[in-house]
């Protein structure tokens, strides 16, 4: 009766272990997309954010992956226009305070 669960846990681990293979498969096709789509200022400055804020990382990643495949990027993204991106993800209005007089 052990034997079947250890046959299932070697299952499970088996099928985690591919998942997270695969994820970092992934990573690297994204970081080397990444690579190539940057300037070498604007791909560390990505790096960065990807070590500070792995969330907002893989957001800008996508948004650049996705304008490169729809033809919206010409030459490579500078550090400029990666802030520019940047700004546009995490813009927040700031909220208005008003205050009442008695």
């Amino acid at each position: 009766m052990s034997e079947s669960y250890e046959g299932q846990d070697d299952r499970e681990a088996k099928k985690a272990l591919a998942k997270v293979y695969r994820e970092m498969q992934r990573e690297q096709q994204v970081k080397s997309m990444l690579r190539q789509l940057l300037e070498p200022d604007a791909y560390e400055r990505i790096m960065n954010i990807s070590v500070s804020n792995h969330d907002l990382y893989m957001q800008l990643s996508n948004l650049i992956v996705q304008l490169a495949q729809s033809n919206q990027v010409s030459g490579k993204i500078t550090d400029a226009q990666l802030v520019s991106l940047l700004n546009r993800l995490t813009y927040k209005p700031e909220p208005k305070i008003e205050f009442k007089h008695k």
